[in-house]
């Protein structure tokens, strides 16, 4: 069985109220009594009211036309982390257009849900455990060994 919300609860005792035939000020009333200052004001009350002289008995809020809130789903944020495994310098840019959905939208996606950051024109997870951390200096060291260059000073500090 499905939990009922705070809100719904509310209009809820307000219908029951309604179909005794109550007007909306007795019922803003008996609503202060029983949930004193976590009752619904009396604008709200009376927008109940008015829906259910309508029949509008409907607690759930009716679908609204346009775009959907978000497109946070795990599908988009598994896809968006195929798509930077498989390219670690895909750009954000690249992957709004290659899904369909706005570069700010992209943006968070990586940074909050899959933790990551640009680092290098590449994509890599924001914290790295201590062995991480090492074998990149060790990497990176060697690297720079191999084309004649001084050793990176920021690997000591990690």
């Amino acid at each position: 069985m499905r939990a009922i919300s705070t809100t719904s609860r509310r209009e809820l005792s307000s219908s029951f109220f309604f179909l005794q035939g109550k007007a909306p000020k007795e019922i803003n009333f008996t609503l202060k009594e029983t949930l004193g200052e976590h009752a619904p004001s009396y604008a709200t009350v009376k927008n109940w009211v008015a829906q259910f002289k309508h029949s509008d008995f409907s607690i759930c809020d009716a679908p609204r036309p346009g775009r959907h809130k978000t497109v946070t789903t795990p599908e988009i944020i598994e896809k968006i982390h195929e798509l930077i495994l498989e390219d670690r310098q895909i750009s954000g840019k690249s992957i709004a257009e290659h899904l369909g959905i706005s570069r700010k939208r992209v943006g968070s996606i990586i940074n909050e849900d899959l933790d990551m950051r640009k680092l290098s024109a590449k994509w890599a997870p924001k914290c790295l455990n201590a062995d991480q951390k090492r074998q990149r200096c060790q990497c990176m060291s060697k690297i720079w060994n191999f084309f004649g260059a001084i050793q990176m000073i920021s690997c000591r500090d990690w």
